[in-house]
């Protein structure tokens, strides 16, 4: 045993003998030379390695059939290697020599998100510069905004407007079928190019557009002023990450509707999927994790989010755009250069890693796992009152909910004891002329600072609650959150009160003379306002009833209807 021991022991002299790569052969044609190794046994070459590649993208969005031919589908593009990808694999799809071409009209948008990460004006406009060359090699529409245009943004955004039922099968088989019957008939007719054309390709023959409204120079220093500080209030990276994440999606949805788009691409891989995943069950959205990581995301309403990367790793796609030369760029984001335990974010991102490091297939089984999550109604209604800012369907209105029980231990708290410390004289608050008004206006404005944050408080979910803990004074939100909480507790307390109205003794609607200004709609003019309170007595909404209730079981009690 001794000298066995002895030559396990005794370092090599020479090299470590590997297995040569001549030896190995490409698992799919069995001839060429590997050239990467994605899994375990999974040794491919050069070009069936793209071919595997680019048959995943498309195996996805023909397995789901949601963008139907002619659609027009925004690319959104970070300058990461996952969106770098897609954007170059919608580029091949629509080109003539691909088998199945794709049939969509693209676009693409980039998010200037370097004021929210502290950079100057000079940093940015040189990454803006790299990013204007890759966009007009491509030859999509193609949009640049910053983030601080998030503090223009209408209150419409926050609304999730109607949306149109999810086709079949059998529905998209129609649609390509008409598609193409009109693509020969244009053709017959002279006016398009050849019958194999789609209105992606001849989009490519033509020069590259560019929105006029795009950002051509810095933004207004007030909007960057702005930004910084209501970045600079949250208190830990975690709640910035979830707000920046937040206000982007706003901006990316408000520019998706104002152009037309129905649809939005991102470049959410495998593996950042597995990590949004384990993030969001420890932020409590374990309600919404199948839409935060499904196929599609349909909260919005007219506009579906989609994620076509979904089940590429980002070992993939990190060879895929080394081997073929896709380009990129780089933009330092909000956690850059921050610790591992700074934010949840990167504290799971970092937990993942290493194990799919000693475990290869962490990654894909927690991937797997969000697969299985369905997207089920809750109360058998899709519909119902929804998040201020992630717009998912509010997950506190039960009485044995987690934000219940914050809820009450918070109040439990705060409460005080009824008579003062012996110690700690009482001073009258309006002891002379002076003193009065000062602390009378001092504690009107602290009362509507806290009406103003428990107005925003309350419609938000459980994990949008959580973050907003960090966040000290809600001021500096973007003026079209505060407008669209303000508005939505208006007509809830209209709602409310009417119902009060209906069930007195009376039973009648009052007239609109003695309803409380704050809830009538803006204008002078005194009869479109009295035009307006008839149209509401007529279909009212019952009392204890939140806005955004379902229309179903209407209570129907002589001149009385109910709408929402």
């Amino acid at each position: 045993p001794k000298p066995f021991l002895d030559d396990i022991n005794r370092p090599r002299s020479g090299p470590p003998t590997h297995r040569c790569s001549h030896e190995l052969k490409c698992v799919k044609c069995k001839e060429g030379l590997p050239v990467i190794v994605i899994r375990a046994g999974d040794a491919f070459c050069r070009d069936c390695f793209r071919a595997f590649y680019i048959h995943k993208f498309r195996a996805v969005l023909g397995k789901n059939r949601l963008i139907f031919p002619g659609e027009k589908v925004l690319l959104a593009w970070s300058g990461g290697p996952s969106s770098s990808s897609m954007v170059w694999q919608v580029l091949e799809g629509l080109s003539r020599d691909s088998a199945k071409r794709l049939r969509f009209v693209p676009g693409v948008v980039y998010v200037d998100e370097g004021a929210a990460c502290g950079q100057s004006w000079k940093d940015r406009a040189r990454t803006l510069a790299d990013v204007k060359s890759i966009l007009q090699t491509t030859g999509f529409p193609w949009h640049i905004v910053a983030l601080e245009e998030v503090f223009a943004l209408p209150p419409s955004v926050l609304r999730c407007s109607a949306q149109e039922p999810v086709g079949t099968i059998g529905t998209y088989k129609v649609a390509v079928d008409s598609f193409l019957q009109q693509q020969h008939t244009l053709v017959a007719e002279g006016v398009g190019g050849s019958p194999n054309s789609t209105p992606g390709e001849e989009q490519l023959s033509q020069p590259c557009t560019q929105d006029p409204q795009d950002l051509a120079g810095p933004p207004p220093a007030d909007q960057t002023e702005a930004l910084s500080r209501l970045f600079d209030s949250v208190k830990t990276l975690t709640a910035k990450e979830e707000l920046l994440q937040t206000l982007r999606t706003h901006l990316i949805l408000h520019m998706a509707r104002t152009h037309g788009y129905s649809k939005v691409m991102t470049g959410d891989s495998c593996t950042r999927l597995a990590i949004k995943l384990m993030t969001g069950l420890a932020l409590g959205r374990g309600a919404f994790l199948a839409w935060d990581t499904g196929f599609s995301d349909e909260r919005h309403g007219s506009v579906v989010v989609v994620r076509p990367m979904r089940e590429h790793t980002l070992k993939e796609v990190a060879f895929y755009n080394r081997l073929f030369a896709v380009p990129s760029v780089f933009t330092p984001a909000i956690d850059t250069k921050a610790p591992e335990k700074a934010s949840i974010h990167r504290l799971m991102e970092g937990f993942l890693l290493r194990l799919q490091a000693q475990f290869p297939s962490t990654v894909s089984t927690v991937y797997r796992t969000s697969e299985k999550l369905v997207k089920a109604p809750r109360d058998g209604c899709a519909s119902g009152p929804r998040c201020l800012l992630c717009m998912c369907l509010l997950d506190v209105d039960t009485a044995d909910s987690a934000t219940a029980f914050g809820a009450q231990t918070q109040d439990c708290s705060q409460m005080q004891s009824p008579t003062p410390p012996a110690e700690a004289p009482t001073v009258p608050c309006c002891s002379t002329e002076v003193g009065r008004a000062q602390n009378c206006a001092q504690a009107q404005l602290c009362s509507h600072r806290e009406d103003s944050r428990a107005c925003v408080i309350e419609q938000l979910c459980y994990s949008c609650r959580v973050n907003m803990k960090d966040v000290p004074s809600l001021d500096p939100l973007p003026p079209y959150i505060l407008a669209e909480a303000q508005l939505r507790s208006q007509r809830y307390g209209l709602a409310t009160w009417l119902g009060e109205c209906w069930r007195g003794p009376s039973r009648h609607w009052p007239p609109w003379g003695r309803v409380p200004r704050v809830w009538l709609p803006p204008g002078p003019r005194r009869r479109s306002r009295s035009i307006w309170w008839r149209a509401v007595t007529m279909t009212c909404t019952p009392a204890g009833a939140e806005p955004g209730c379902p229309r179903s079981r209407r209570a129907r009690m002589g001149r009385q209807h109910v709408i929402v």
